[in-house]
């Protein structure tokens, strides 16, 4: 067998002849060229006609042990009818980068698993190429046929950094993956959204859960009129247990020293937590709260009785259940849930379409933990695109097959 025929083979890519090789400081440098006769537009990839050479080239591909592999090639400049005077288009590597396919495919699967400055030194690259590759790694492998077909979608922000920088991520609860990553939380983000979806595939989709954010609610009942929303129960809980939180603080003002106000001190954690999870100083301290201080037990069992409505998987007596714990809530004399009841009486049916669905946003709070770790693992983001790069390359459902080096 011919060295040039051992070195095609070795080197792995299809549509590529092997003129030759020579050892450098860098490691073995292998002079190919394509298969195709007539140069290819480095832009949109159709038969151009060629004038000249751009000068000698190189790409990182991937490595023989300890040996670092380059392809070498003079380029042609080809004059497309279309793109204009472009620099003519390689089979085994992406326009305007330096590394091979199959070289980029390895960086990113190593980035799917490890963090950067670990991807950095086993190839021995910068640490911001890293990025760069991810980015080009994922604008070939994120398909548009991930938004066919859409069901059941969960929507949820982001905070990336401080100052308010969020993203907006769209989940998909039968596939459980990351479909669509926006910049910024607001009913705009969510539009753009939409917009790539197209009127068709808006239609198709059935519901869509999410917390109580109101932008997110607009954009949804604009865009998605036959969908039935699903509040994430957490999110509904949260409401009363911020408003026993704040009885609780407004009653620390108020009361001066008394049983009533001893009751109250060191009494957070017992209200707020589980029933089934309180300790046994948890559950003397709520004893001692119903004793002393009705009003604040009060708004505990209002807190409880929300979580009861919420358990009940018959949707009639979820519905009973609720409707006895507004009418409750509205004459309890407690301003913070009197508010609460108002805002639970107005989105009622979109709260009481869990007991029938049982979709929660927890698919979507599990992806966004996956995410800060992410953001934590390298050490933060100043940007979002590397950051929505990465959601879509760990959490999108991309599989690579890098090839062994």
């Amino acid at each position: 067998m011919r060295t040039t025929t051992l070195l095609r083979r070795l080197i792995g890519v299809m549509s590529l002849y092997v003129e030759g090789m020579s050892l450098s400081p860098e490691g073995l440098v292998v002079d190919v060229r394509p298969t195709w006769r007539r140069a290819r537009c480095g832009q949109c990839g159709r038969k151009a006609s060629r004038y000249d050479r751009a000068g000698e080239r190189r790409w990182r591909h991937l490595s023989w042990g300890g040996m670092r592999i380059w392809l070498r090639y003079n380029p042609w400049r080809t004059r497309c009818r279309r793109c204009g005077v472009k620099v003519e288009r390689v089979p085994w590597a992406e326009p305007g980068s330096r590394f091979t396919y199959d070289a980029e495919e390895l960086i990113a699967y190593l980035a799917q698993i490890t963090d950067k400055t670990t991807v950095q030194r086993l190839m021995g690259i910068a640490w911001r190429t890293v990025g760069v590759v991810v980015e080009r790694v994922i604008q070939r492998r994120l398909a548009p046929e991930r938004l066919d077909g859409l069901k059941n979608i969960g929507i949820d922000e982001f905070s990336y950094r401080k100052r308010h920088n969020y993203l907006t991520t769209v989940v998909e609860h039968d596939r459980r993956r990351v479909v669509w990553v926006g910049h910024g939380k607001s009913a705009e983000t969510l539009h753009e959204f939409f917009d790539l979806l197209g009127e068709e595939r808006c239609a198709e989709i059935e519901t869509v859960t999410m917390d109580m954010a109101q932008g997110y609610i607009s954009a949804v009942e604009k865009r998605l009129p036959e969908a039935q929303i699903v509040f994430d129960r957490f999110h509904v809980q949260r409401l009363a247990s911020d408003a026993l939180d704040e009885v609780r603080r407004s009653l620390v003002r108020e009361e001066e020293e008394s049983d009533a106000a001893k009751a109250i001190k060191e009494s957070r954690w017992a209200l707020l937590k589980n029933p089934w999870n309180l300790n046994r100083h948890q559950r003397l301290k709520l004893r001692e709260v119903e004793e002393h201080n009705k009003k604040l037990f009060r708004g505990y069992l209002l807190k409880e009785l929300l979580a009861q409505a919420l358990d009940y998987k018959q949707p009639k007596r979820a519905k009973k259940t609720l409707e006895d714990w507004l009418a409750w809530a509205s004459r309890s004399r407690l301003k913070p849930f009197v508010k609460a009841a108002r805002t639970i009486r107005k989105r009622k049916d979109d709260i009481l379409a869990y007991i029938k669905l049982r979709l929660t946003n927890g698919i979507v709070e599990g992806l966004n933990n996956k995410i800060r770790v992410i953001t934590r693992r390298a050490f933060g983001f100043h940007s979002p695109g590397p950051l929505i790069s990465m959601i879509y390359l760990c959490c999108g459902g991309i599989v690579l097959n890098p090839p062994l080096p």
